[in-house]
């Protein structure tokens, strides 16, 4: 009979990166339901099964583990949104759309809440929450997704160049608005369709929603544009 082989120790390293890992899936976890000021560490602590003692041992305090939930996927669905815009651009030779451009930006964003499951979804009520109330996370937030925000303002102004930046910048509010009720996943939209529609169907928002922000850029494009030729 043979000996099975042992498996290999892991370093301090890596036992500590799956301490730190199991903290951060139960803090986004308690964090995504409750937000920044409705958990505790306590409440954390009891999440994951561990002490007080280990998470004030990883995190400085609850500002801190709160900022590393937001530090670990914002880089993630930013290189993604900004490599999307780029490939897209380059497949169209320079000569953007309007929905070419959405679908680049909202689409690859919505592909890491359906494919990610629901830690990803968590993230994205996290983030839905700091829109909403910008001193928890608004500069952590500001510094890894302003360049995707500014990738995107350079296409829509490349498939509307007629468009004064007023309008376009006006339309992404609009357009992130939208996208920020979407990731907080209420649960109104379930209550108001009687269930014909779900918070949880990101599939469904994505076959909708580039296509009607485009539609409303137009339209506000539109109403602009014969305001000042009236005026």
């Amino acid at each position: 009979m043979t000996k099975a082989t042992p498996k290999p120790r892991r370093s301090k390293a890596e036992q500590r990166a799956e301490k730190q890992e199991l903290i951060l899936n139960g803090a986004e976890l308690l964090f995504a339901k409750r937000g920044l000021h409705g958990v505790t560490l306590k409440d954390v602590a009891k999440e994951v099964g561990v002490d007080t003692a280990l998470i004030h041992y990883y995190f400085a305090d609850k500002k801190a583990l709160f900022d590393q939930v937001l530090e670990r996927r914002a880089p993630v669905t930013s290189g993604r949104r900004i490599a999307a815009m780029d490939a897209y651009e380059a497949s169209v030779g320079g000569k953007v759309t309007l929905e070419g451009a959405l679908h680049a930006y909202l689409d690859t964003d919505l592909d890491s809440y359906i494919q990610g499951g629901e830690a990803w979804r968590n993230y994205g009520q996290i983030g839905a929450l700091v829109a909403h109330t910008p001193e928890w996370g608004s500069e952590i937030l500001s510094r890894l997704m302003d360049p995707v925000v500014t990738r995107l303002i350079e296409l829509l102004r490349k498939a509307m160049p007629d468009t004064p930046d007023e309008d376009i910048f006006w339309g992404y509010q609009f357009v992130s608005g939208a996208l920020m009720m979407t990731l907080a996943r209420t649960g109104r939209i379930d209550k108001l369709s009687n269930g014909l529609c779900h918070s949880d169907d990101f599939e469904a928002v994505k076959a909708r929603m580039a296509t009607f922000m485009a539609g409303g850029f137009r339209a506000i494009c539109d109403q602009r544009e014969r305001e000042r030729q009236s005026g």
